[in-house]
């Protein structure tokens, strides 16, 4: 496999040495590509040394074979490790004024940025915009650890271990969802009350899109079932707006399925009798009454209706509480995932607003017969792991695995 491996002016650069050693005693062909202010802190003769290729960070040279273009069109996997503030700035604006930033924008294949920096650079607003919009944009970013930076401070913002970076790097490469059909549902449902109002949530649909791009970076067909998203061009895409419609899309697609990941916000209530016109201030001069009726259960009642097929699809439920005690929350969880007849539940503490519109969150994945996991990290980082926790329980490869 031909791995990019970008370097960025950064004290954590010496890590990525090792990285290159790692890639290329694994049997992979490594063209490094260091930024001019990342040879300040490791030279292009170690590079070379390492890699077994030669290290030209000049956009300039051998300009006649479009050398750029070439680098990343050639490309299986592109890996920036140590990635600057500077960097990430630069590639959420797009711009490209060194060969590494023209191959990133010239590839197609899975681009793992590494960050490493101070902690207060990484908590930085202007650093939290750019790291929302390289995650929107489809690249994975791997979270800094934890520990001793420059000089004498402690905190986030260290490069990870050249070891943790190669797996996560080899990772966007899996294919393990090759032949596999997944449903994922993503947003949140609104119930009319007349032709301009609705009832609603906070559902942002950021969860359910990072799990449909990562089930299709790993080989799957993705149906998304996005429930009022404009940002859901992800697989075979189907919009839907109330709990009904998605119920349809959801019978329609889930004849040929193999998994369905229910991570659209799916409103409980409707209005019983919505207004087909617009309903005027006046009228509610004494207050206004709706009746709300409870709509179905759109998970519990697929994955009943399911059971005796053959094979069975997998059904992936998820938990929006405002529990903050972490053995509680699994205990709802696991009522949860009897009740709805699911394989997996995904559970978080959603309580003061939390995870709604951000780019992080926090769940416990529980299934029958599986040890609680808690994950943390970016919503790619979630979306792989229930994807991880789900792989086996396909019965396929149960079975190939007896």
């Amino acid at each position: 496999m031909r791995i990019v491996v970008g370097i960025t002016g950064g004290v954590a650069a010496y890590k990525t040495v090792s990285l290159v050693r790692l890639l290329t005693e694994a049997g992979h062909d490594v063209k490094v590509i260091p930024t001019q202010n990342a040879l300040r802190f490791v030279g292009a003769a170690t590079l070379e040394a390492i890699s077994h290729n030669t290290v030209d960070p000049d956009l300039y040279t051998d300009v006649a074979d479009v050398k750029h273009v070439e680098l990343g069109q050639t490309a299986d996997l592109v890996i920036v490790a140590p990635a600057t503030a500077s960097f990430l700035a630069r590639t959420a604006a797009g711009l490209a004024d060194d060969l590494l930033s023209n191959v990133i924008l010239a590839t197609q294949a899975p681009v793992l940025i590494a960050p490493a920096m101070h902690t207060e650079m990484w908590n930085n607003p202007a650093t939290r915009r750019n790291v929302a919009t390289l995650i929107a944009d489809g690249y994975a970013l791997l979270e800094p650890g934890v520990g001793r930076l420059t000089g004498s401070d402690t905190g986030k913002g260290r490069l990870p271990e050249p070891e943790i970076i190669a797996e996560a790097a080899l990772k966007l490469l899996a294919l393990d969802l090759v032949g596999k059909h997944i449903i994922v549902t993503a947003g949140g449902t609104r119930e009319p009350i007349d032709p301009v109002r609705f009832i609603g949530n906070a559902s942002s649909g950021k969860q359910g899109l990072a799990i449909a791009k990562a089930a299709q970076r790993r080989g799957a067909r993705v149906t998304l079932i996005a429930a009022n998203l404009a940002d859901a061009n992800v697989g075979q895409a189907i919009h839907v707006s109330t709990a009904a419609e998605m119920a349809s899309a959801m019978d329609e697609a889930l004849q040929h399925a193999d998994a369905l990941i229910m991570a659209a916000a799916v409103s409980d209530f409707r209005v019983s009798e919505p207004s087909d016109r617009k309903i005027k201030k006046h009228e509610g001069e004494n207050g206004l009454e709706l009746r709300l009726i409870r709509n179905d259960d759109l998970l519990a009642n697929a994955a009943l209706k399911a059971t005796s097929a053959s094979p069975r699809t997998l059904f992936v439920g998820f938990a929006a509480e405002t529990i903050s005690d972490s053995e509680e929350l699994e205990r709802s969880a696991r009522e949860k995932l009897t009740r709805k007849h699911c394989d997996l539940v995904v559970a978080n503490d959603v309580s003061g607003g939390k995870v709604f519109g951000s780019d992080q969150n926090s769940v416990l994945i529980v299934g029958r017969g599986l040890e609680t996991q808690k994950v943390s990290g970016n919503k790619t980082v979630i979306a792989d792991a229930i994807l991880d926790a789900l792989l086996p329980r396909f019965p396929d490869l149960q079975q190939s695995s007896n």
